[in-house]
């Protein structure tokens, strides 16, 4: 029986049953450091009974460490070889609280999680995130308004920046304003390259966040035009409105309602969406979601 977390030894002999080399494409670096593993659990919390969604398992370094402190974990892989690793050897020893899905996790973002639990059961995610996928990932997940109530992410540590970067910087964009409007980040941890093999050319980070009391859910259409004002992310607001309102979605009148009321947010309709604070946007919500 595998137990977690596992050293770079016990990685690089399972690999080597395996026969598998890690697949950079599909971002496979390896977790290799039980410190950082510990501190993913201790970050989110981990309590037995606890519900977790993992992306990305691997070879199940976390995976066998959830299951051990008594999580119930849905997990999504997409490596053919080491979904079966997965089911062979770790499955068999956790049939109640393992559930594992083979295939793609943007298809899948919460692996089977939503099909196999009550709607409205609480859930945290836990996850070694492939690199490539996060920012489509974490789209995925907002615009399911299925929200987690803790996410800790190992991320690239430009992603972890852009994804809860503030009004007036330069990774603030709309992904950064869906997931403020949702989330509050707690202290994270650093990981450093050699704590994965093969070690990543770039600086990783564990991001804590957890949800607001009260968070707010864009609506699609809101979701749409935030999109398409951060693609002319440095032209003011009125410019950059009048390139998106070429598109047949666009509702004019409410657009109009929520620059007159910019002000109140120390903004205008000269300033750049880059510039625009996330409570301007929630607000932009409300209008557009007003029957």
């Amino acid at each position: 029986m595998l137990t977690g977390p596992y050293n770079l030894n016990t990685t690089r002999e399972l690999l080597a049953l395996l026969s598998h080399s890690p697949k950079k494409w599909l971002g496979q670096n390896f977790l290799v450091d039980g410190n950082i593993v510990r501190k993913s659990l201790e970050l989110a919390e981990i309590r037995a009974g606890d519900v977790v969604v993992e992306v990305g398992p691997g070879l199940g370094t976390l995976t066998t460490t959830l299951l051990q402190a008594g999580a119930q974990v849905f997990a999504v892989e997409r490596d053919a070889t080491l979904a079966a690793h997965l089911r062979e050897r770790v499955a068999p020893h956790y049939p109640e609280n393992f559930d594992l899905t083979e295939g793609d996790a943007m298809d899948f973002p919460l692996a089977a999680f939503p099909q196999k639990k009550p709607a409205g059961t609480p859930f945290k995610i836990v996850a070694n995130l492939p690199y490539a996928i996060s920012t489509p990932w974490m789209d995925a997940v907002l615009e399911s308004g299925n929200l987690p109530t803790t996410l800790v992410l190992m991320l690239q540590k430009e992603a972890a920046d852009r994804f809860t970067a503030t009004a007036g910087t330069k990774n603030y964009g709309a992904l950064s304003v869906i997931l403020e409007a949702a989330y509050e980040r707690l202290p994270g941890h650093k990981v450093p390259a050699q704590c994965f093999f093969p070690p990543p050319k770039v600086d990783s980070y564990l991001l804590h966040l957890r949800c607001r009391e009260n968070p707010v859910i864009f609506c699609r259409t809101a979701r749409k035009i935030i999109r398409e004002l951060f693609i002319y992310r440095r032209k003011q607001l009125g410019s950059a409105l009048k390139r998106a309102a070429t598109d047949a979605f666009f509702p004019s009148e409410k657009i109009n309602a929520w620059l007159e009321i910019l002000p109140q947010f120390g903004i205008d309709a000269l300033s750049r969406p880059e510039c625009v604070p996330a409570p301007a946007w929630i607000k932009l919500n409300e209008i557009l979601s007003e029957v």
